[in-house]
């Protein structure tokens, strides 16, 4: 069934059609919006949060809803994962519906015990996130977390992942950043020697706040992005349901609720439909959100080839795909500033 429905997307982008007959093969879900951190380049910073939790019926109206055709749900948004008291229920039920499961974590509550869990659990990936080689770059963008702590509920959990020789995907992931990118090397160097790490990625910033003028240019969009044909879709915690994470960072509207709609309506409403006709017709600059978002635009070659695959197999690849395919990413445009 799976297979199926990333064939019946594939279809869809290939030949550009607005409905589609398959669901998102990926999916991005705030479980909580609750964080502990106060961090620059977060959305947090200007969309503020409210201290909440997703109602349970709602996650567990989409898992069932999609349970037959999603292959990853990547349990992250705007808040810290494990503040959700609910977190190891949510990955327990995903799994009773072969439904993989991602985490990040800022790992201030990443002790002991809470690893142990994470190792018990039936979670397929986690992303330790670490942005500073130094302790002055990792505290400037983590606010509210200590270097040296951090690194050592990071490093001790990689080492029991190691030692139980679990199949989790650990990714150590720093996002570069002006104050970072000059310790990138280092980064590099110290998790790449960490027993436990499968992945360090260094990841681009893909949020306005630090550069609000930068965004893609109209000539930019000679192919259509995959988020409108694959996912991930994301879904806040109170149900409401973007066609990607930055259409709400950029104060895009919701296309529909999972709390009071089908899935299958929400991804081919009426605004989804809209946005896919322009991106086939080359005018997504004509869509604010689209004009101003920070993602990279892959070649449709590397989309068909996530479609042609298993959402485990895309996510695992993905860092190494961003350090080889230069050429099939286009990234946004940088603000400049005049002299």
């Amino acid at each position: 069934m799976r297979a199926l429905n990333r064939a019946k997307l594939l279809w869809g982008y290939l030949r550009g059609h607005e409905s589609l007959h398959g669901l998102p093969v990926e999916f991005i879900v705030e479980t909580t919006a609750k964080c502990n951190l106060y961090c620059p380049m977060c959305p947090r910073e200007t969309h503020q949060q409210p201290k909440a939790d997703m109602p349970a019926e709602i996650f567990e109206r989409l898992v069932r809803e999609s349970g037959q055709t999603g292959e990853h749900m990547m349990l992250i948004g705007l808040g810290e994962p494990l503040l959700d008291s609910a977190i190891f229920d949510r990955i327990e039920f995903c799994s009773r519906h072969r439904i993989a499961t991602l985490l990040s974590t800022n790992g201030t509550l990443l002790d002991e015990a809470a690893a142990a869990r994470i190792l018990d659990s039936k979670l397929a990936h986690i992303t330790l996130s670490f942005d500073g080689a130094t302790k002055e770059s990792f505290e400037f963008y983590r606010k509210g977390a200590r270097f040296e702590k951090v690194r050592d509920n990071f490093v001790r959990f990689a080492r029991m992942k190691h030692e139980r020789k679990s199949k989790l995907q650990v990714v150590v992931q720093m996002v570069r950043m002006e104050r970072n990118a000059g310790e990138v090397d280092e980064f590099v160097r110290f998790w790449s020697a960490v027993p436990g790490v499968d992945q360090v990625r260094i990841k681009e910033d893909e949020t306005n706040l630090m550069q609000p003028d930068s965004g893609h240019a109209a000539e930019d969009w000679k192919h259509p992005c995959h988020y409108l044909w694959r996912g991930p879709m994301y879904v806040k915690w109170n149900g409401d349901a973007y066609p990607c994470c930055q259409s709400y960072m950029l104060d895009g509207a919701p296309v529909g609720n999972i709390g009071r709609q089908p899935l299958v309506e929400i991804w081919n409403s009426d605004e989804l439909r809209r946005m896919r006709r322009l991106h086939v017709a080359g005018r997504a600059g004509e869509i604010d959100i689209c004009s101003r978002c920070c993602t990279t635009i892959p070649h449709p070659l590397l989309v068909a080839g996530s479609l042609l695959l298993h959402g485990n197999v895309v996510r695992k690849a993905l860092p190494l795909v961003e350090r080889l395919a230069h050429y099939w990413l286009r990234p946004p445009r940088k603000a400049t500033t005049g002299t």
